[in-house]
């Protein structure tokens, strides 16, 4: 069976589009390829790392990749942009790309607070994302 290819996009691929990929992985591998890109990719955050290790998934093997690794390269059945400003500069001419949806996501890079609130916050967004995710998975089954 040919498994379709989800690409999440976001800003830097340092966060959200990181979780989202490793939840697709998680819940629907056997029918999805999971790829997950930025449109300026920046290291993955630390906290990104330490909330997926607490829902027990290892992103580890993971790292940031830019929007142009793909571009040209690879059929996606879907992209999915993750964040208003990926979905704004992201090309709208996308070759190999099938379908286009959005799902918007807080930054939690972007969050100011002392380091537990932080934490707080890459886990209220990574829980948002989870939810998306295998809502999204289950309504294509």
């Amino acid at each position: 069976m040919n498994k379709i290819k989800v690409l999440f996009l976001c800003t830097a691929n340092s966060a959200r589009s990181q979780m989202a990929e490793a939840f697709l992985r998680s819940y629907a591998g056997d029918q999805y390829e999971a790829y997950s890109a930025g449109i300026e990719a920046k290291e993955i955050h630390p906290l990104t790392r330490k909330v997926m290790d607490e829902v027990g998934i290892d992103i580890s093997s993971q790292y940031s990749k830019a929007l142009t690794d793909y571009m040209g390269k690879m059929h996606f059945g879907y992209l999915i942009t993750v964040c208003n400003e990926a979905d704004e500069k992201c090309p709208t001419t996308f070759p190999g790309m099938s379908q286009r949806l959005r799902w918007q996501f807080e930054d939690p890079v972007k969050f100011v607070g002392t380091e537990e609130e932080k934490l707080m916050k890459f886990r209220e967004i990574r829980d948002q994302i989870k939810l998306k995710v295998k809502g999204w998975v289950d309504n294509q089954r």
